[in-house]
């Protein structure tokens, strides 16, 4: 089975000093809020889209029309804007069975997920058309990546007709995985003894957060992260520092037109979860100021990406378009700073390496 080719986003952070203790002390009901506020409602919803992704599937496959095929178009942009959100919480259950890599295996520099979706459209897999035997294949043939395919790719315009009902066919029992992974995590999310429990009550006894500086340690480590992630993976994938440098087709779900409105979801995801958690109360007096900062600057780079229309080539054509993406870009190099440097210095908590950076 492939393996995911972004490694796994870590970035430790170590307790230090006192004043600190604020946000350590008060870590169970900051990660509780984190749970009851964000994480769950973000995979319910998921799982929610993916379901009517499922039906619409199997509507199009039902009654191939070129309405039908729009319907499914329109549930897989809205099941990729719930994923946009969820997704910064990388950890926990979706990290089990390989969920995460299956729900979305990206990047595919060498295009190897793309080559193994069109060989099982080309051979006619008849076991690649059964949600249970797909999931036990490749992960890049089961996810949103390879949906994304199906739907837009060479050759998706035979899915409005009746020439082609393997294409969707398989397409529906992609969908049909997708809302499987989905609604396990959701489920295990909301296990009372599951993970989210270990989570929000740390403790000697406890495998995986030993007091409450490990547990404020993870939920940190997620803006940190994805953070990184989106401005040095995602957006400097695809966008150079001139047109001539640009790589269009090497953003994520450039065949669908969900490049920058994945980008926002992502910084919307970190907003509801800086809000709902309410860590910035954990700041002292003088330096809450940061808490409303983070706020305003999540907000506006979300903006930035959802106002990004069209294909991203033709964005990347506009002056106008690149402004609002370098401005993105300036926007998460200053969250970065401010999450990573100094709300991490009133915490007490000394950032450690990144995966990405090569230490």
């Amino acid at each position: 089975m492939l393996k995911r080719l972004l490694p796994a986003l870590v970035l430790p952070l170590v307790l230090f000093g006192a004043h600190p203790a604020s946000a350590a002390v008060k870590a169970p009901e900051i990660i509780q809020r984190a749970i009851d506020g964000f994480v769950r409602p973000a995979y319910a919803s998921l799982h929610q889209h993916a379901e009517t992704l499922t039906r619409s599937m199997r509507n199009l496959c039902a009654a191939p029309s070129q309405k039908e095929l729009d319907a499914a178009r329109a549930a897989f942009s809205a099941t990729v804007d719930a994923w946009s959100v969820a997704e910064i919480i990388g950890f926990g259950p979706i990290k089990e069975n390989n969920r995460l890599e299956r729900m979305l295996y990206w990047p595919d520099r060498k295009s190897i997920g793309l080559k193994q979706v069109q060989a099982a459209l080309a051979g006619k897999d008849p076991t690649a058309t059964d949600p249970v035997q797909l999931a036990g294949k490749s992960v890049a043939m089961q996810g949103l990546g390879a949906l994304e395919f199906v739907l837009h790719g060479d050759g998706a315009e035979t899915l409005a007709g009746k020439d082609d009902p393997y294409r969707c066919a398989y397409g529906a029992a992609v969908a049909g995985n997708i809302e499987t992974i989905a609604a396990d995590v959701s489920d295990a999310w909301n296990k009372p003894d599951g993970f989210a429990a270990l989570w929000a009550n740390p403790g000697p006894q406890n495998a995986l957060y030993r007091d409450g500086t490990e547990a404020v340690t993870e939920l940190v480590g997620v803006f940190i992260n994805e953070l990184e992630m989106v401005r040095d993976v995602r957006l400097k994938g695809f966008f150079g520092g001139s047109p001539e440098t640009d790589k269009p087709k090497q953003a994520i779900y450039w065949r669908s037109e969900n490049t920058t409105p994945s980008l926002a979801g992502n910084l919307s995801g970190m907003d509801a979860l800086f809000q709902a958690s309410r860590l910035g109360d954990a700041l002292p007096p003088d330096a809450r100021w940061m808490a409303e900062s983070i706020h305003i600057q999540l907000v506006n780079g979300a903006a930035d990406a959802t106002a990004i229309k069209g294909p991203i080539g033709k964005a990347l054509a506009d002056p106008a378009q690149r402004q609002k993406l370098d401005h993105f870009s300036l926007v998460t190099s200053s969250l970065t700073t401010l999450i990573g440097t100094r709300l991490t210095a009133e915490f007490g908590l000394t950032a450690g390496f990144s995966s990405l950076d090569g230490d």
